[in-house]
């Protein structure tokens, strides 16, 4: 980890503007062609959703701006990025998850795994472990949304918030949107678009 020369960043005037507003995050909404995603994880009999998420964790980690975090009136950049997804228990409540990122698959899949069953054993809704150096997502696998609005608290937050929908069929492609939302005084469209590329390329692979 290491801290942000504010005074000296390029992004000075950005961050001071942004971080007056009282609700400084923008969302979007994105479709990503997950057929490959889908046909790879039935192929080699794996989760899809630890798929896609492993490809949407590898895009985030190569795009510094999601990196960033403000954390007691400073902005630090971490080196590795990891997922804090919701998980679902038996009786439909849910737990949320802290899965260390790495970069292969078959490790990251055993995260998953790992706290899946950490999740389903306890009714805890914390993880032991926890940290901004993460992104926090939610898979909604029953509804295919075309917009979406994240729960804001009263605190200062700039962890980027995704959401997974269903994936539905459309001119014979499996789709599934994706909603992110980031803090702009930390990440701006091109950002965003910058992201949606890798993680559509890695989707494909």
């Amino acid at each position: 980890m290491r801290v942000i020369d504010i005074e000296n960043w390029e992004r000075k005037q950005l961050f001071e503007h942004f971080s007056r507003l009282h609700d400084p995050y923008f969302g979007l909404t994105i479709p990503f062609d997950v057929t490959q995603a889908y046909k790879i994880s039935k192929e080699k009999d794996i989760s899809f959703f630890g798929k896609y998420l492993h490809d949407c964790m590898k895009a985030i980690n190569e795009v510094e701006n999601f990196k960033y975090r403000i954390e007691e009136g400073r902005v630090v950049a971490y080196n590795t990025i990891h997922a804090s997804a919701t998980m679902i228990r038996e009786d439909k409540t849910f737990g949320f998850s802290f899965i260390d990122y790495d970069e292969d698959l078959k490790v990251f899949l055993k995260n998953v795994a790992s706290e899946k069953d950490r999740i389903k054993s306890t009714k805890e809704l914390y993880p032991p472990k926890n940290g901004q150096d993460c992104i926090h997502c939610s898979a909604l696998p029953w509804v295919s949304f075309s917009g979406h609005k994240e729960p804001a608290s009263d605190k200062i937050e700039s962890v980027p918030r995704l959401a997974f929908g269903k994936a539905t069929v459309v001119d014979d492609k499996l789709i599934m949107n994706v909603a992110i939302s980031a803090n702009h005084a930390l990440v701006d469209g091109y950002h965003v678009g910058l992201f949606s590329e890798k993680f559509q390329k890695y989707l494909n692979q």
